[in-house]
């Protein structure tokens, strides 16, 4: 386990708006703002993009995402961290539940994720943590690491 302390900073209420994309609208936001860390808690409606629904092979190194498609509008209930990659640029993981008709997808989101008509995000600032996200090769996937 690694672990850092930090400090609560702002907290964000964000409203996005139909056609607004996920990671990239919040990323954006976050630069525009000097967020460095938080953690993020959306819902509201998206309406299409992919997401990664679990690796080819769990025991497989290293990791082979696979992804799913979303197709057509559903309700989704997220909550993800953001905190900077190697470069210092924010970047958020978000884990999302997308309902409709009694089926469910429930997965990591992937650039593009489209917002459809309105979702509410809170983001709440963490300060001071010295976190940061960078790639393991054994695992081809970008960790959060004590920098």
């Amino acid at each position: 386990m690694k672990a850092a302390q930090g400090e609560l900073g702002r907290i964000f209420v964000l409203r996005l708006e139909d056609g607004d994309l996920l990671p990239q609208c919040v990323e954006e936001f976050a630069r525009d703002n000097n967020v460095e860390a938080g953690v993020c808690a959306l819902v509201g409606g998206i309406g299409s993009g992919k997401m990664v629904v679990g690796p080819e092979d769990g025991d497989a190194e290293p990791i082979t995402p696979m992804l799913h498609a979303i197709t057509g509008v559903a309700e989704a209930a997220a909550v993800g961290t953001l905190f900077p990659n190697e470069r210092g640029e924010p970047v958020l993981h978000m884990h999302a539940a997308l309902g409709r008709e009694g089926a469910t997808a429930t997965g990591c989101i992937r650039p593009g994720v489209e917002v459809w008509k309105i979702a509410e995000l809170v983001l709440i600032e963490i300060k001071g943590t010295g976190m940061a996200r960078r790639l393991d090769p054994n695992l081809n996937a970008v960790v959060l690491s004590a920098e």
